[in-house]
């Protein structure tokens, strides 16, 4: 397996995803890890990592604005996404490892990280957790300063080249949601995509929330702060949103928590609004807010924090996109708007309405025990590797 990220510490939507399927596969799998990491800090979790993979090797992965990343980019015809990855070592590693192991196959995460895969005729399983193209597509039109544009635009061509060319040098797709495989098969008629998504671990995320004895509300936001589609949500939430809701609700407060926050976010707090960038169970935060607003608008991305939120019994108010993919229905696991005064007149609603929020809190419950617990997420994706081997040697 080769993933654009060290699967631990469980800090982003793609470190829960891949642990997990890692802890189930490894039950009938000799499963060797390539990761990059982004500091040496990071080796001190491989032996997490060890328990549940037979060898775990590391790379250094180059920062996006290095000369190097920026030169690739420049002089060669891939994108920056893949530049940052572009590593001669892993793939000297990678095909060592292949003369030794014999391999039955590579599964790859992200198709950034598919140049680093040496010539060989073992079937390839590529996973995306995203459609890159279109996320830094819905970045770049928010950009005003047009040399800065034409420069972005050039680089989501590029982008949306390559993530098509790799979708075909793998052998089998794999997509994340239902919204994703559409977009992907009218991107390319020709596609063949498989559906693995998303999960959560039914027994740590508890739904036994504990009442508590307090008039104010707590409106919450989750999400790591790397992702553009996540610094874009709390923007829109503190800017257009939460105003709304302070008004009719003026003793609510408001709770931003997330990994690797920017200026901007952190800037946000006040005597109303909280930030917080440190917490070490993150099952606290679920447990002490009163609903989860999740202002979601770009493409992709895991949507971890919708399902851990059902799992906890805690009402969730977000946008069309942010369920896309998850088999929620607004009006009974979860509460949809579009617009900022729609999302904030949605929230006031679940927050003064107890007979709704218990309905919400034990639909959305029963949503995730049924459809996304992780260990019949790994037999299916299981199941799609038996397929991949047996079409191979066929």
């Amino acid at each position: 397996m080769l993933t654009p990220y060290l699967p631990y510490p469980l800090l982003s939507g793609g470190q829960i995803r891949t642990y997990n399927l890692l802890k189930h596969l490894s039950k009938k799998h000799d499963i060797t890890l390539f990761s990059f990491i982004r500091d040496v800090k990071e080796k001190q979790y491989i032996g997490e990592l060890k328990e549940y993979c037979s060898e775990v090797e590391v790379f250094l992965k180059r920062p996006p604005w290095s000369f190097t990343s920026l030169s690739l980019a420049a002089l060669s015809f891939y994108p920056l996404v893949v530049c940052m990855y572009l590593n001669r070592e892993i793939e000297k590693a990678m095909s060592k490892a292949i003369e030794k192991k014999h391999f039955d196959l590579i599964h790859a995460e992200t198709f950034y990280v598919m140049p680093n895969i040496p010539k060989n005729h073992i079937p390839i399983i590529l996973a995306e957790q995203t459609i890159e193209y279109l996320v830094y597509k819905h970045y770049t039109a928010a950009v005003s300063l047009f040399p800065k544009k034409i420069l972005m635009n050039w680089d989501v061509a590029k982008i949306h080249f390559w993530e098509k060319r790799f979708w075909h040098r793998a052998t089998r797709i794999i997509a994340m949601s239902d919204a994703d495989k559409k977009v992907m098969q009218k991107l390319d008629s020709d596609l063949t995509v498989d559906l693995v998504p998303n999960g959560v671990d039914t027994e740590f995320f508890s739904d036994k929330r504990v009442k508590r004895k307090t008039s104010q509300k707590t409106v919450l936001f989750v999400g790591n702060f790397k992702w553009l589609q996540n610094r874009e949500a709390v923007s829109i939430l503190v800017k257009d949103v939460w105003p709304k809701i302070k008004e009719k609700l003026p003793n609510t407060k408001l709770w931003i928590v997330g990994k690797f926050p920017t200026k901007e976010i952190l800037g946000f707090a006040s005597k109303s609004i909280r930030v917080s960038q440190d917490i070490d169970d993150i099952r606290q935060t679920y447990t002490q807010g009163d609903v989860l607003l999740a202002p979601i608008y770009g493409p992709g991305g895991t949507r971890f924090k919708i399902l851990e939120s059902m799992a906890t019994g805690l009402p969730v108010v977000t946008t069309s996109t942010g369920i896309e993919g998850l088999g929620a229905r607004s009006g009974n696991e979860v509460l949809t708007g579009e617009h900022a005064s729609d999302l904030a007149k949605e929230t006031i609603r679940v927050l003064t309405d107890a007979k709704l929020y218990k309905n919400l809190a034990q639909r959305g419950r029963r949503l995730v025990e049924k459809r996304f617990s992780w260990r019949h997420i790994a037999q299916t994706l299981d199941h799609i590797y038996e397929e991949a081997v047996h079409d191979q040697q066929n």
